[in-house]
């Protein structure tokens, strides 16, 4: 996404600060500060006051943080937590945060009406809630530096209100000043400390006011952690003041019974009411400036489907997701005015203010703990402050409510789910390949410290060695069943100089095998030797992590024997099984409905063991295929003595019950000579043997294909394995 270059710049003061400081300074500070000092008294007050700002305050500080370290792009959260987590994580907390940003209008309107037939009752809510918020939407259409210039009047509006209110502290023009003793630890009358804490607690979530304009920011790596840090704390500090003044000023019981107190007990009752409309107004202005760049730059990202147009900016303005937001805001208003309020809902949108906290504090605590070099903010923060921030917003979701909490998580992770299968292009780089990487140099660390076999954590990761890429092409759904769906492909293209074009479209598969969800990685090599070349390979490739465990071959007609008996026994060396691929040339893998595993007469030692003598690769292979082809298997012995029938049959099933084969696995013993029979077994499209650990048989080889008219599977074990783990 291109920045653009024609939007307003704002400085701290104006693009930060005070949209930060005036949506944290709302209703809530002139309608239910007295009463949360009625309930739990000065100390009270105090201690949820001062638990509240602690979490908004390690989120800002978390946030500070983390825009010392990034570019923030336009969509202020969205952006920050786009380059850490991915669109994915940042869609799915963002869109619900700019639903729930866009409603919010809707109540500042309502309160702001509420607030205004205090002075004018008789005027209808309709009109009042339609001058304002066609006022509002006209301001923040028109310009952000009109709503910008619009903030000095409500703050000057704030200040002789607050101004008034801390006047009445003296006897003086009528009012009976700080002339009660404090009750310095509340009755709780309306609820316990929590319950108490529950309500105040949304009185500080706009913190992300100012983030929100990160578009519109001369320098949001300066302006963001100096406006929001500097807002906090103000905020705080008049909060703290506030409640020192009315447990002086008022009675508990009057307190708990009159809402509209700062009125009566201020020096001059208009200023507080003005300072009430100004703070109601200032917060559905600042939301509906702020709203809009949200939806703007998720559009922008493609995070929204054919939001193409939501994501332009007109003039240096996102009108289109302005009219966006101010139809969800007119909608949320009627259905407010129909009916009689939209407290049902309110808790629900809290949740996703708090969760979006909650991931900025995760995006700064993961990034924290990977260690990685690329985070290195200028504003550094202890580790405990973004945990206390995150498990602070947690828990406080579950305080307020339960049920809403756990369905905004529900809509979050829904929202994950779809915009994962959409295969987002993320335009800038995340913290989540470190994770990756991260977790799995742990994961390493740890196996090394393990026993050598793995045998119940095996699955076919390949080793592919090709000359040319038809080769590849040709095994591809073969390779397919082989591996889907946690196998891996290792591609390693070996070519002569001067004949790269050979090895070329190798990448092409190694995307294909990527979009059918198999891991695939492809390495080329330049060697005159192709043996040379894989040699040096698998000598390489033993000793790193993840290594392949299974070298896969396709045999053909150029193949050299002492070549590839060489290449085996360096496998076998190596502890890497080998799989050898002879295709019948007409047949190919036919129906893939039959798997004819051949088991070679075991007499007169017919015993299970979890080491099974060259059977276990051949086991887990067929295995492995049947799953993805849906097939039957026939494990097949001929024996030359008659006697040990039953003792062949009975290995058999023991192999199909101890290496939990699947159901449709059938015991087959014949009697006979192996070659004869071969003739007359059962027809399959596939056929597995095991190969001499001495010496290779390309005769035998071709012999096996022409005999049984299908293709055919020579099978190695690495000795690392077991079917029966």
């Amino acid at each position: 996404m291109e920045e653009t270059t024609n939007q307003k710049q704002f400085g701290t003061l104006t693009g930060v600060f005070l949209p930060t400081l005036l949506t944290i300074l709302g209703a809530v500070m002139y309608l239910r500060v007295g009463w949360v000092v009625g309930n739990a008294g000065l100390i009270g007050a105090f201690a949820i006051i001062l638990l509240a700002n602690l979490i908004t305050f390690s989120t800002a500080l978390s946030i500070a943080s983390v825009a010392t370290n990034i570019r923030v792009r336009a969509g202020g959260a969205f952006s920050i937590i786009s380059q850490s987590l991915g669109l994915e994580v940042s869609g799915s907390v963002s869109v619900p945060f700019y639903i729930a940003q866009s409603i919010s209008v809707a109540f500042y309107i309502l309160a702001f009406a509420e607030g205004w037939q205090v002075i004018f009752p008789q005027h209808p809510t309709w009109l009042i809630v339609l001058g304002a918020f066609s006022a509002a939407f006209v301001i923040a259409y028109i310009s952000a530096s009109l709503a910008s210039k619009i903030h000095y009047l409500i703050l000057t509006a704030h200040i002789i209100a607050l101004g008034s209110v801390f006047l009445g502290s003296f006897a003086i023009g009528g009012k009976s000043g700080m002339i009660y003793k404090p009750e310095m630890w509340g009755s709780f009358t309306d609820g316990n400390f929590w319950v108490v804490f529950a309500v105040f607690f949304p009185a500080v979530t706009g913190i992300l006011a100012g983030v929100n304009m990160s578009g519109n920011l001369k320098d949001p790596r300066k302006s963001i952690p100096i406006g929001t840090i500097s807002a906090v704390v103000l905020s705080m500090v008049v909060y703290l003041l506030l409640a020192f003044w009315f447990a002086y000023v008022a009675t508990p019981q009057e307190m708990l019974s009159n809402f509209t107190l700062m009125v009566d007990k201020a020096l001059w009752g208009p200023a507080v009411l003005m300072g009430l409309l100004a703070a109601t107004f200032s917060a559905a202005l600042t939301s509906l400036v702020g709203a809009p760049r949200i939806l703007q730059a998720i559009a922008a990202n493609g995070i929204i489907p054919k939001g193409d147009m939501l994501g332009k900016i007109v003039r240096g303005e996102p009108r289109p997701a302005m009219f966006v937001t101010g139809g969800i805001t007119a909608i949320t208003l009627v259905i407010g005015l129909l009916s009689g309020g939209l407290n049902a809902i309110a808790p629900f949108m809290t949740m996703f203010f708090l969760i979006t906290y909650a991931t900025l504090n995760g995006v700064v605590l993961l990034e924290q703990s990977l260690g990685l070099i690329s985070f290195r903010p200028t504003f550094t923060i202890p580790r405990f402050v973004p945990l206390v921030g995150l498990v602070g917003c947690l828990f406080v979701m579950f305080l307020i409510n339960p049920i809403f909490s756990a369905a905004a998580l529900i809509v979050i992770v829904a929202l994950y789910a779809y915009l994962s299968r959409r295969t987002l292009q993320n335009p800038w780089g995340d913290v989540r390949s470190g994770l990756f990487v991260t977790l799995a140099e742990w994961a390493a660390k740890r196996v090394s410290r393990m026993p050598d076999t793995q045998e119940r954590a095996w699955k076919p990761n390949l080793l592919i060695p090709i000359s040319q890429t038809e080769t590849l092409i040709g095994s591809y759904r073969f390779l397919h069943a082989l591996t889907y769906p946690r196998g891996s492909v290792h591609v390693l293209g070996i070519h002569p100089p001067e004949q790269a074009h050979r090895v070329k479209g190798a990448a092409d598969i190694i995307q294909a095998f990527q979009r059918d969800n198999i891991f695939a990685r492809a390495t080329i090599l330049e060697d005159d030797d192709f043996v040379q070349g894989l040699r040096l390979a698998i000598e390489t490739l033993s000793s790193v992590f993840f290594r392949p465990n299974a070298l896969f071959i396709t045999l053909d007609s150029s193949m050299d024997e002492e070549q590839l008996t060489m290449i085996l026994k360096r496998a076998q060396h190596k502890k890497t099984g080998a799989i050898l691929y002879a295709a019948h040339p007409i047949a190919h893998t036919g129906r893939e409905q039959t798997i004819n595993v051949w088991i070679r007469d075991q007499s007169p030692e017919w015993q299970v063991g979890l080491r099974l003598s060259r059977l276990d690769l051949s086991l887990l292979l067929a295995y492995q295929i049947a799953r993805n082809w849906n097939a039957d298997i026939n494990l097949i012995t001929v024996i030359s003595d008659p006697d040990q029938r039953a003792n062949g049959e009975a290995f058999l099933q023991s192999l199909i019950t101890l290496g939990r084969m699947p159901k449709n696995t059938h015991a087959i013993v014949e009697v006979g000579d192996f070659n004869d029979y071969l003739t007359c077994a059962p027809r399959a499209d596939l056929h597995i043997f095991g190969i001499d650990r001495q010496r290779v048989s390309l005769a035998f080889v071709q012999r096996m294909v022409e005999q049984t008219r299908a293709s055919c599977l020579f099978v190695q074990d690495s000795g690392q394995e077991s079917a029966l783990a």
